[in-house]
């Protein structure tokens, strides 16, 4: 039986949970994943752990920050002016759209409001996380 590897179109089921158990997503209920292994279409240690699988194998594996969406950067949480974004109300976790000090898209979640300013953190909302997926590879296409 054929091995996954790189260049091959695989089809999963997966469930990623972070290490407090708290599920951050699944595919249950949906087609499952399909992606190119090496293409880039999904994390390097995700994209790592499935070679080598075989089709209908399960596996439970843990992806390091550094594999998955890297450490929660400081740099990347932007302190906006309310004065710069006359008639705009965001909330506490929405994701925004806007431009930065140095006039630069920044799309991130807002997680702080004040009187006079914004925050703004840019980091991927699972930045500084290891990763567990629980994964059932269906097929090799």
């Amino acid at each position: 039986m054929a091995k996954a590897k790189k260049g091959d179109t695989v089809r999963l089921h997966y469930k990623g949970t972070l290490d407090d158990g708290t599920e951050f997503d699944n595919s249950e209920g949906r087609d499952p994943l399909e992606f190119e292994i090496g293409s880039g279409m999904v994390i390097e240690g995700f994209d790592k752990a499935i070679r080598g699988m075989k089709p209908d194998e399960s596996k439970k594996f843990t992806i390091p920050t550094e594999e998955a969406y890297g450490f929660h950067d400081e740099e990347k949480v932007h302190v906006l002016n309310f004065e710069d974004f006359p008639g705009y109300f965001p909330k506490v976790g929405e994701q925004v759209e806007v431009r930065d000090t140095d006039d630069k898209k920044v799309t991130g979640t807002v997680v702080e409001v004040s009187e006079i300013s914004l925050t703004v953190d840019a980091n991927h909302p699972l930045a500084g996380q290891d990763l567990t997926f629980e994964v059932h590879l269906v097929e090799i296409v």
